[in-house]
């Protein structure tokens, strides 16, 4: 697993994603590519259900913990939680990232909710493309 060089990108493309969560808290959403680097802008996550509160889970699996040049750790993590059953109350957001942070290629966002169907995750990203 290569740390993709953004010096030398071939393109940058903006775009945004949205999913309405299941209760299958590891469901995958998005799975980064080889010699891609996703920046995540934010992560919104909206209660749409007008009476129920929901929890919400979403991390990061597979990071990368090896190849990265100029960085060593010890005892790091290969997955991480962005939010770890975090209560989004009825009919209000969740701020979950509002600065950016790197997905590395192979790294996969997964996440679900506490009831199906009653949360929306919005993200805004930049996919970092160096083939």
């Amino acid at each position: 697993m290569a740390n993709p060089n953004i010096v030398n990108v071939t393109s940058i493309y903006g775009g945004n994603a949205s999913w309405n969560l299941s209760n299958t808290l590891t469901s995958t959403l998005l799975t980064v590519s080889a010699d891609v680097l996703v920046k995540v802008n934010s992560i919104i996550c909206a209660n749409v259900d007008g009476t129920n509160d929901a929890t919400l889970n979403l991390y990061i699996d597979g990071l990368t913990t090896s190849g990265i040049t100029g960085v060593t750790g010890t005892s790091m993590a290969t997955a991480a939680y962005l939010a770890k059953t975090v209560n989004v109350p009825a009919d209000d957001i969740l701020v979950v990232i509002d600065k950016p942070i790197y997905l590395m290629e192979n790294d996969i966002l997964k996440g679900g909710a506490s009831a199906a169907s009653d949360l929306d995750l919005f993200m805004s990203y930049e996919v970092i493309n160096d083939a």
